[in-house]
């Protein structure tokens, strides 16, 4: 048995700290906001909407607390709360610590990776790990299996941390390119707001085109950031983009669906893939990217882009040939 905690307490979070109860039996300890509404009553009834947490859980509202409990830290928060996040973190200066950061997204004010943003804010002396991939916690939680990924900054404890959270549920692949897995994961967000697009106008069809067309920029991305561009195409990027297209459990499908119908309801809250979309744009332009599909996602979301030309817009293309490889 190991001790694991895990930050964080929305649906990844108590998914996370059931899986390592439930299916590894290891002792876990999860951290919350003291004032956080999804916290307390997660502390109160031990269930949230998605699961019922298992009698063995600790509670904490102390991230010292927390940090100090276990030398694996699993991180599962907003993405685009990671800045300020990580700056709490590291006013407890935690040393020798695993951190595995579960979640997607590139910071929309700066354009850097999670990880980035932890890295240059916390001891050398720990190892930041990224967990990402496809699944969805209403189909994990009933024991539908599924194939995720891990890369981080230490290929020999990427490799220590698989051994440890394998499980007939989750099989893992690893991956040496941090910087593709993390960008292909937090496109994945965006591409799946464009998905929903396409439900909304009554388009399905054309996701064939957009899950060749997302890949094949967000490879091209990738590659220019100084990853490995066929990154884009394993199960960081394509494989969870697949997952997302077509299940009606996925948060930022259906909030690109509900979007371009002008039907957002009172409880979806806005997707990840919304300030994803604004970092992106930002790297596509520093990175001198041509993003149709991104671009598009931007303007419609941020800008206010007329939503009429939206099927036009996604698929702009400047050339007959379907790939550039000049």
């Amino acid at each position: 048995m190991s001790k694991i905690s895990v930050l964080g307490c929305g649906r990844w979070a108590s998914f996370h700290a059931w899986c390592q109860i439930e299916k590894l039996h290891n002792d876990v300890m999860m951290w919350g906001r003291e004032n956080g509404g999804n916290f307390s009553e997660l502390m109160k009834n031990k269930k949230n909407g998605y699961i019922d947490m298992p009698k063995e859980l600790c509670y904490s509202t102390d991230l010292g607390e927390a940090l100090n409990f276990a030398e694996i830290i699993i991180v599962a928060i907003s993405a685009q709360g990671m800045q300020d996040f990580s700056q709490k973190i590291a006013k407890h200066n935690p040393q020798n610590k695993t951190f595995v950061l579960c979640m997607k997204g590139i910071d929309q004010n700066t354009g850097e990776r999670l990880s980035e943003i932890l890295r240059k804010n916390i001891d050398k002396t720990n190892h930041i790990c990224v967990w990402v991939g496809p699944g969805h916690v209403q189909e994990l939680t009933i024991g539908q299996p599924n194939v995720m990924i891990m890369s981080g900054d230490n290929p020999a404890i990427v490799t220590k941390l698989i051994d440890m959270f394998q499980s007939p549920l989750i099989a893992f692949l690893s991956s040496d390119d941090l910087i593709g897995v993390e960008v292909g994961a937090a496109a994945k967000n965006v591409m799946g707001i464009a998905a929903g697009f396409l439900d909304g106008l009554g388009k399905s069809s054309l996701k064939g085109a957009l899950m060749a067309r997302g890949c094949y920029e967000v490879s091209m991305l990738i590659e220019k950031m100084g990853g490995n561009k066929m990154t884009a195409f394993g199960m960081s990027h394509l494989g969870d983009f697949e997952a997302t297209l077509f299940s009606k459990n996925s948060h930022n499908r259906r909030y690109g669906e509900e979007f371009i119908q002008d039907c957002l309801s009172d409880n979806i809250g806005t997707a990840e893939g919304v300030g994803t979309a604004k970092a992106m744009f930002h790297l596509a332009e520093k990175y001198g990217v041509h993003m149709p599909i991104t671009s598009t996602i931007y303007r419609i979301l941020n800008l206010g882009a007329d939503k009429k030309d939206v099927i036009n817009d996604l698929f702009k293309i400047t050339n007959h040939k379907e790939f550039d490889y000049e």
